[in-house]
């Protein structure tokens, strides 16, 4: 009898064994596939892949994204095929990223142009950042606070805005080009806007034109621009 009990607790813990094997190696395949996949989200990547202690066997783990996907930082559902079995099983995984982003050094008021040294490079989780953070310098030098921001902030496209190319009020050159032929009346601007903002213009006779802006103190129009 105790040889029957010890060899069947044996057999259950050699079974019990090669189960969790199984279930280890779908999630160190998974993630493998991601540390693979998220290499260009950020400098340092770390994942962490939901438990597949209860799996049913698993030969052969081959890890896939569901269809029209892209890897994002955050939370992230990953397909795995197992072997021959024509049903996939799917599993969560948190993808973190770290790296660095700027933030401001001082306090900065309403209408402030953001150089370089009102910034300051810090390092961390940019996947715990909000969304619409920038996080290239070169997104957020020139550009200019359309909100007060605190010292420590991060920049978000929401609190920046581009550099005026033509002011209210301000007198600008009207033209109107094509080929062959280039017109500029000479009007004032009844909004504020950088490149490629569509703006009106009074001319001297009232009438309102709208068009874009296309350089500083410059609109061009098209044929369609009208009062």
């Amino acid at each position: 009898m105790l040889r029957l009990f010890l060899s069947t607790t044996l057999l259950a813990l050699t079974v019990s064994a090669h189960a969790a094997n199984n279930s280890q190696a779908a999630a160190n395949a998974a993630r493998q596939f991601l540390q693979q996949q998220s290499r260009h989200l950020g400098e340092r990547v770390e994942i962490d892949v939901q438990s597949t202690a209860h799996w049913p066997r698993c030969e052969n783990p081959q890890p896939f994204l569901p269809p029209n996907r892209q890897l994002q930082w955050g939370r992230v559902t990953l397909g795995i095929r197992c072997g021959d079995s024509p049903r996939p099983r799917y599993l969560q995984a948190q993808v973190r990223v770290f790296g660095h982003y700027w933030v401001t050094k001082e306090k900065v008021a309403v209408g402030t142009e953001i150089t370089s040294a009102l910034l300051r490079r810090v390092e961390g989780e940019i996947s715990a950042l909000p969304r619409g953070t920038l996080q290239s310098r070169a997104e957020i030098v020139g550009q200019v606070a359309s909100r007060p921001l605190r010292a420590g902030s991060t920049l978000q496209e929401h609190q920046l805005k581009s550099r005026p190319m033509v002011n209210r009020r301000q007198t600008v050159d009207l033209v109107a080009s094509g080929r062959g032929f280039r017109i500029v009346r000479e009007g004032r601007a009844l909004d504020e806007g950088g490149f490629g903002d569509q703006v009106r213009v009074r001319l001297p006779d009232r009438q309102i034109i709208y068009g874009r802006i296309s350089a500083p103190g410059e609109v061009s129009v098209t044929g369609n621009s009208g009062t």
